[in-house]
């Protein structure tokens, strides 16, 4: 198997882990009270991230797999970003889910990376769709999923935002913590 099969398995393997904590999860928050929002775009952003997948695939295969000269460093890079991954994970702790669901009344998190940042999970998710693929010089796939990721964090964070300020205390925990960079209308909303 060559690198790309490697890492390609790795990442497969790493969402297939990441799908079983979040439904455990959720059903550890439901159980306690916890409400789902944004069910709408939820299918959308599932689809958007298989479709990366196959879409990568389908590119790095054109281009024969063929590593980008400066593939190490970029690896080191996507390494330093998956510690950044499992830290938001494992700081979330039960609370982490792929869909937004809040359990009223709920102390938010305000640790780990969450104490710098609103949104990191965000932030490294574009930072893989980013690296991924220019690891591979898959730069059709790098460029249309990181513009098709925004589109849908336009959506899917002024959600979860609502949602958090409506059911926790996260007006209180986050109202000066930075916000996803690309999204800054007005001070109070992110």
């Amino acid at each position: 198997m060559n690198i790309f099969g490697v890492i390609f398995m790795i990442l497969i393997l790493q969402r297939l882990g990441e799908l079983f904590i979040a439904r455990s999860n959720e059903k550890w928050m439901k159980e306690r009270g916890g409400v789902e929002y944004g069910q709408n775009h939820y299918k959308w952003m599932v689809a958007m991230h298989a479709a990366f997948f196959l879409v990568l695939l389908m590119e790095a295969w054109s281009m024969g797999f063929e590593l980008n000269p400066f593939w190490i460093p970029l690896f080191a890079l996507f390494l330093v970003v998956q510690c950044g991954r499992v830290w938001a994970i494992v700081s979330l702790g039960r609370y982490w889910n792929t869909k937004i669901i809040v359990c009223r009344g709920a102390h938010v998190v305000a640790k780990g990376p969450y104490r710098f940042f609103k949104h990191p999970n965000y932030l490294i998710v574009t930072l893989e769709l980013i690296l991924v693929p220019l690891l591979f010089n898959a730069y059709l796939t790098m460029v249309l999923f990181t513009l098709l990721n925004q589109w849908m964090l336009s959506v899917r964070i002024p959600e979860e935002e609502r949602a958090l300020r409506n059911e926790t205390d996260y007006r209180d925990k986050h109202g000066r913590t930075r916000g996803y960079p690309v999204f800054r209308k007005n001070s109070d909303s992110y």
